[in-house]
């Protein structure tokens, strides 16, 4: 129960959101630019995101409201750190590649994947999804790696493992596999289908879980 309460309740998840998608949208560009004007770049960029990260890193772990801080952007996953209530978490969050439903065109907001450790709590890696509607109750979802297939319980907008055992299991197909499904349904009879790409999971596993030692 304390881990549902901590991912529905956290408001450093949106944070992360609006930060992924700005990230995401300032690194793009300065790719190509580094192999064009690498001079420039040089100058210019490191040292202002230097500072940057240095202060949001240093102020972080002792806010209250926990706002994270983003550790990089590894494909299409963003590696992160935060400190709600003064207890450090990292986590690695990404949005799906593609989502559909049925009936086509229902509103929702949005779906994401968000993989936790908590070292105050002694989780670690730890699998949500939070779906953007919610789920018909008492219903379960399924992710999908591959041939794989692992069953999640459902509490209103999130789903979790419903095996713990199997939770090291599903990070490891994760981790080799290519694209993760996940299936629901809503509590008005819509289904939802959300493909999540695994490009850069392993890599922002692995960030988390050395800033979370």
């Amino acid at each position: 129960m304390a881990r549902i309460h901590w991912i529905t309740s956290a408001p450093i998840v949106a944070t992360a959101l609006l930060l992924a998608g700005s990230m995401a949208q300032a690194q793009q560009p300065k790719q190509p630019q580094a192999k064009q004007t690498q001079p420039k770049q040089a100058q210019p960029k490191q040292p202002q995101q230097q500072p940057e990260q240095k202060k949001s890193a240093a102020v972080t772990p002792a806010g209250e409201d926990g706002q994270p801080t983003l550790l990089g952007t590894y494909g299409d996953w963003g590696a992160y750190t935060a400190a709600p209530g003064g207890k450090k978490v990292c986590f690695a969050l990404a949005k799906p590649k593609t989502s559909k439903t049925e009936p086509a065109g229902r509103k929702r907001d949005p779906a994401y994947i968000f993989i936790s450790t908590r070292p105050a709590e002694n989780v670690k890696n730890e699998v949500s999804v939070i779906i953007g509607y919610p789920f018909k109750p008492s219903s379960d979802a399924t992710a999908e790696i591959g041939t794989a297939k692992f069953a999640m319980y459902t509490q209103n907008d999130g789903a979790w493992i419903k095996n713990v055992a199997e939770e090291a299991r599903m990070i490891e197909a994760m981790r080799k596999g290519s694209d993760l499904t996940v299936k629901g349904a809503s509590g008005r009879g819509t289904a939802s289908t959300d493909q999540f790409s695994l490009k850069g999971l392993a890599q922002a596993l692995d960030r988390a879980d050395q800033e979370c030692k």
